[in-house]
């Protein structure tokens, strides 16, 4: 059995859910994106997700396809078509269709399409181990604030990591941590602060980043929001990355080089079982 796709309206088996190839998002990358996270069917913190996406369009100029209400509607929709238990729902907003011209088109309508993907969160055995992560330079554009679908570059960077034979890249700009392929990053100093890159055009404004940051304020540690090196992150207690896709993960090897006893600390499992506990009993973090 096929999934269910959305495609500008209308729900299609996945063998049929097609858009045109003069849509801007081929083309151009002229498109935005957001995932959710969907457990026990239902789906986590997805206002603050669709508020990102309605800035994402704004930055652009790009008009919605529908109101906030009916994108809701249709996730909450997709999410009982296919029986979606645990896992994600992947959500892509582009310009629309128009002849092939770098230029803005004076008339276009914006296209929406959505589908979900399986997968376990709750109970991922990386959460147990720890991920081994590289650094590598960040090669992308000057607005990583903005979740386009441009992701060609850390497409290379996350298979660089894989070609390494360990599990993501951090990215470094001007010797200075970034976030990761696909995720923000963290570290835990000795003294048990918890050490994140300041919001910017650097990163993207993560939504678990976000509810992580509160939890770990509220369960009384101090949160640096300022920019760290790669030699700070190997010298850390800890470090871990937040994204929809991993809520709370420890990174336990950076660059070959161990963190504490090389396995997950106690803050990043901490921080885990938090975010999991509130995100269970609610929506809306």
């Amino acid at each position: 059995m096929s999934r269910t796709f959305y495609v500008n309206g209308d729900f299609v088996a996945e063998e049929n859910a097609k858009i045109s190839v003069l849509d801007r998002g081929f083309l151009f990358a002229d498109a935005v994106y957001e995932v959710s996270t969907v457990l026990k069917g239902k789906l986590i913190d997805n206002k603050a997700h669709l508020k990102r996406l309605a800035r994402s369009m704004s930055e652009l100029s790009m008009a919605p396809p529908c109101s906030e209400a009916e994108i809701e509607a249709a996730q909450l929709e997709l999410i009982k078509l296919n029986e979606l238990d645990e896992g994600l729902l992947y959500l892509q907003v582009s310009r629309g269709v128009a002849d092939r011209d770098f230029a803005y088109p004076a008339k276009s309508k914006s296209s929406l399409v959505m589908f979900t993907q399986v997968k376990n969160l709750l109970n991922s055995p990386m959460a147990e181990q720890g991920l081994h992560v590289i650094s590598i330079p960040d090669m992308r554009w000057k607005r990583r604030d903005i979740k386009t679908v441009g992701l060609l570059a850390p497409s290379m960077g996350k298979q660089a990591a894989l070609d390494a034979g360990v599990h993501d890249a951090w990215m470094v700009e001007d010797g200075l941590v970034t976030e990761g392929t696909s995720n923000n990053a963290y570290i835990v100093t000795k003294d048990r602060k918890i050490q994140t890159r300041h919001l910017g055009h650097e990163i993207l404004s993560g939504i678990t980043r976000h509810a992580v940051l509160k939890f770990a304020a509220e369960a009384g540690y101090t949160i640096v929001e300022e920019p760290f090196t790669i030699e700070a992150a190997r010298q850390a207690s800890e470090a871990f990355i937040t994204s929809a896709s991993t809520f709370v993960m420890p990174v336990v090897n950076i660059d070959g080089v161990e963190l504490g006893d090389g396995k997950p600390g106690p803050v990043s499992k901490q921080l885990r079982l938090i975010y999991i506990k509130a995100a269970l009993e609610h929506q809306d973090l």
